[in-house]
Parts: C-alpha cells; sequence; structure tokens
C-alpha cells in the first residue's frame, strides 16, 4: 500500500529519531514505498541471488508500513460495527426473552437463576473461544473465522426456535450462540486499530458503537415479532437477518495482518510476566464485573422501584441508545486527549454515575437519565480495548494480548450478574448492595488502569530519552515498538508515585 509523500517524511524522521542504521535511511521519501523493488533489482545487477535477500527485503516492508489511518478503512469500521449490531446487539435483546420466559412460563420448572445464566453463559462462551478463533485466524485467515461464526449464529437461532426444554436453550441460545459471537467478535475486533494511527480510538469506538445501536433495535423489534409472530418465528427471523448481514460484512472485512507482522498466537504466555498486562487484565476483570450487572440488571431494578414492565424494557433500550451515543465520543476525545486519560477518566465516571444518580433514581424520569448518562460510559471498556491494548502491547502483540483477555473475562461475565442476584436476594430485594457493587468495581478498575498509565509514562520518558527528544516532542501513540540504541547513561524515571499524579497526555 503506498503512502503519500507527507507520510513518508514522518516515516524517515522517525526511523532516524529511532537510531536505524544509515544504509535503510538511503531511501528517499518518495521511493519509500518502492524500496524493496529497487533493492531486490540491484541484487539482479551485481549477480546476486534475488531469493537469498528476501527475508531483509521482508523486514524493511514490515518496518516500513504505515496504517492509511483512513479509506478503506472506514469501510472496515462500518462493517465491524454492523457486526458488533448482529452480536452483541443481539445478545443485548436477550432481556425481551427473558421477560417472556419468565412471564409466560415456556420452560416448566426453569429456575430465573437458570435463565440469567443463559445470558451470562452467551457471552462467557464467546470470550472462552477466543483462542480457537485466533487459532483458525492463523491457519485460515480472517474471514473464515468470520464465517464460522456467521454459520455457528445462524444455528443457534435455528434451533432456539425449535426448543421444547430448557437445556434445548442452553445448548442453542447459550452456548452455540456465544460460539457464534466469539468467532466474529475476535475475527473483526483488531481490524479498526489496524488500518488507523492517530484516529484508531475513533474507529474503534465507532465500531464499538455498533452493539448498542443494534441492542436498541432488537430490544424494541424482539417485542413486536414475538407479539405478532410468535417466538419460534421471531428466532428463525432473526436467523435470517443475522446471516444474510453478517456474511456481507465479513466479505468486505480486510485485515492487514501480514503488513504488521502480526503475531496470531492464541495463548502467549510470556504477557503474562510484563506488570503493564496484568494492570490490563486487572482493569478488564473489574469493568466486567459492573458491566454485566449494570446491563441486565437496569429493566429488572425498574420494576422493584413500582414501575411497569414496559417501562423497565424501555430503560433497558435506552441504556444500549446510550452506549450508542457515548462509545464515538470517547474514542474521538481519546486521540487527543490521551487513550489511556479518557479510558480510566470515563470508567470512574460509570462508577460514580451509578453510586451517585442509579442510586437515588425512585421515579422514570431520572432512571432513563441515568440510563443516557450511565450507558454512555458503562462498556467504556469495550470502547477502548482494542486501541488501549496497542497502545501499551504494540500492534505485533495485540492478538495474542487481546486473545488472553478474552479468557480472563470469561470469569466476571458468567458469574457477575448471578452476584449480583444474591446480593439482591440477600438484601430482601433491594439493589442497595447491587449498586454499590458495580460503582466500586468500575472505580477499581479506573484505578488499576491509572497505574497502567503511570508504566506508560515512565515508559514514554525512557524512549524519549533513547531518542534524543522531550516528552513533550514525543508521540505516545506512535511508541509500541524498542527503538534502538541504548538508554543515555544517567537517566532515571520519574518516580512512580509521581507519575501516579502527574499529568500527560497517554
Amino acid at each position: 500500500m503506498t503512502t503519500s509523500h507527507h507520510d513518508g517524511e514522518e516515516m524517515v524522521d522517525s526511523r532516524e529519531d529511532m537510531g536505524i542504521e544509515s544504509s535503510e535511511k538511503s531511501y528517499g521519501a518518495a521511493d519509500m514505498s518502492n524500496a524493496p523493488r529497487a533493492e531486490k533489482e540491484q541484487g539482479i545487477i551485481q549477480g546476486e541471488d534475488p531469493n537469498a535477500d528476501q527475508d531483509n527485503t521482508a523486514a524493511i516492508e514490515k518496518k516500513a508500513d504505515v496504517p492509511p489511518n483512513g479509506g478503506y478503512g472506514w469501510v472496515c469500521v462500518a462493517a465491524c460495527a454492523t457486526i458488533n449490531a448482529h452480536t452483541w446487539g443481539l445478545n443485548s435483546a436477550y432481556a425481551v426473552f427473558l421477560a417472556y420466559y419468565l412471564a409466560n412460563n415456556v420452560f416448566p420448572g426453569a429456575s430465573h437463576l437458570s435463565y440469567a445464566f443463559i445470558g451470562g453463559l452467551s457471552i462467557s462462551q464467546a470470550l472462552i473461544v477466543s483462542p480457537i478463533a485466533t487459532l483458525t485466524t492463523r491457519l485460515f485467515g480472517t474471514r473464515t473465522t468470520l464465517l464460522i461464526g456467521v454459520a455457528l449464529e445462524t444455528i443457534s437461532f435455528i434451533g432456539a426456535s425449535f426448543a421444547t426444554e430448557i437445556w434445548h436453550l442452553f445448548l442453542s441460545q447459550g452456548l452455540c450462540f456465544g460460539y457464534g459471537m466469539g468467532f466474529l467478535f475476535v475475527g473483526s475486533v483488531g481490524i479498526s486499530a489496524q488500518w488507523f494511527t492517530t484516529r484508531r480510538s475513533l474507529a474503534n469506538g465507532i465500531a464499538a458503537a455498533g452493539s448498542g445501536l443494534g441492542g436498541l433495535i432488537y430490544s424494541l423489534s424482539a417485542q413486536t415479532m414475538i407479539k405478532n409472530i410468535g417466538l419460534p418465528w421471531a428466532f428463525r427471523i432473526l436467523a435470517i437477518i443475522a446471516f444474510v448481514v453478517n456474511t456481507t460484512c465479513s466479505l468486505i472485512i480486510k485485515d492487514r495482518n501480514k503488513q504488521i507482522g502480526s503475531s496470531q498466537l492464541s495463548f502467549d504466555y510470556r504477557l503474562f510476566k510484563k506488570p503493564q498486562f496484568l494492570g490490563l487484565m486487572a482493569f478488564g476483570f473489574l469493568s466486567m464485573l459492573a458491566y454485566v450487572v449494570l446491563l441486565f440488571s437496569l429493566p429488572n431494578y425498574a420494576r422493584t422501584v413500582g414501575m411497569t414492565a414496559q417501562q423497565g424494557s424501555v430503560v433497558g433500550a435506552v441504556l444500549n441508545l446510550g452506549q450508542a451515543m457515548g462509545r464515538p465520543p470517547i474514542g474521538y476525545f481519546s486521540d487527543s486527549f490521551g487513550r489511556l486519560n479518557m479510558a480510566s477518566t470515563m470508567t470512574f465516571l460509570a462508577g460514580l454515575f451509578s453510586l451517585v444518580i442509579w442510586m437515588f433514581a425512585k421515579s422514570f424520569g431520572v432512571l432513563v437519565f441515568f440510563a443516557v448518562i450511565g450507558g454512555s460510559v458503562a462498556g467504556t471498556f469495550w470502547a477502548v480495548a482494542a486501541p488501549v491494548t496497542t497502545e501499551i502491547m504494540g500492534l505485533v502483540d495485540l492478538p495474542s494480548a487481546l486473545s488472553l483477555t478474552w479468557l480472563v473475562l470469561v470469569l466476571p461475565t458468567t458469574f457477575s450478574e448471578p452476584i449480583g442476584l444474591e446480593i439482591v436476594a440477600y438484601n430482601g430485594g433491594s439493589y442497595t448492595g447491587a449498586i454499590l457493587f458495580t460503582g466500586w468495581m468500575y472505580i477499581g478498575a479506573a484505578c488499576c488502569l491509572w497505574g497502567v498509565r503511570a508504566w506508560k509514562i515512565g515508559d514514554v520518558e525512557e524512549k524519549a530519552a533513547i531518542a534524543g527528544k522531550s516528552v513533550s516532542d514525543v508521540d505516545p501513540v506512535g511508541i509500541t515498538s524498542q527503538a534502538s540504541g541504548g538508554v543515555p547513561e544517567g537517566f532515571r524515571k520519574s518516580p512512580f508515585l509521581k507519575r501516579l499524579l502527574m499529568w500527560q497526555r497517554v
């Protein structure tokens, strides 16, 4: 992929600053895209075997790669957003099916806790299948991984339409749908980050907003379909829609794994030796403990404070609307405010809003207000997962890091809603304890990420010293690989406590 002359100049400057040898710098900015070919032709003229330098050529191409920061990347962003709408968005509509199951006793003998586990099971299975999805991406490519997900998700809805026992629902709407959602999610979640540099967070925020928009649409339409055409045909219509839309998106998505040299390792245990990665894991773990409780509890909370079931469903839909509205701005301002700064701040606000607004929301109007403002920051993790992980771990380790992240999140996504229900039961039906749990989990997640931010500031300081620049002149977004050269003698990072309190765009 060719780059503009301006981009070429920036790339040469960057490579010079990082101490790349002068033999590599001999390629001019205007000839950067033709450098590998020129080198190969030179070898032929000198009588050398052109195949002997293939490794060197590949290395030059890998170093010279610069994401286009737009172009066809926006098509991939739109496709990823649409896939999110027809995976996570459809999963959000489970609240509608849950209300129907409970009100009509569709599966006699099934407990409320069983239905709660089906909703959490679909999320956890989507995450636990991530190593397999990453493996299929490495062996067969992104498109094959996505199409496997399309097939599994379609089969799940068709199977659910014929369910007559609760275990049928566990296998179809729980396990099979979760596996399909996992293949589609893992196959598409890193695509947006590969196409962008300075707009990476905005692109990922737009893609993540698709799940909120899909949740809004299908939370309202599923109820209408169940009422007018019945539960079985509602499942079949959703299967047809999901199949057509997800197949189309799978065919138009293009990854850049070869250009960036993506590792695609399913389980790179060496990442657990890095403290910054452990901080990211804690951030995700605590975020999910809070998020799933909020996502599935808000409609039922509305009924416990005297609202109707219809009002509760509207509150749930508005929560998804808030997520759709909030995620793109989070991504947009992350690119200027700093990705780690934005992610930790918005996660903290999610906890604060839960403690000071949800705690006292006893009327329909106040609860709708919380659903909008709280929903806008509640799913911050999903909006920042890929760009923040890219910022900390780098593009090469991104697939492995995300794959491990999804595995770590299996536990909180599976058990957070049952934990919330148990807290409610322990308090005699009051949601006060569950709200406190949600708020403080969000705040704990924000604190973990703030610690990772302090590490990143130190990392920027070190690499700025290697490059011979001041910290303010170094772009923290572009620093994801170890620069050449050693650390200047006498260099010391700022104390960790100072980095926790200082302000810097990271």
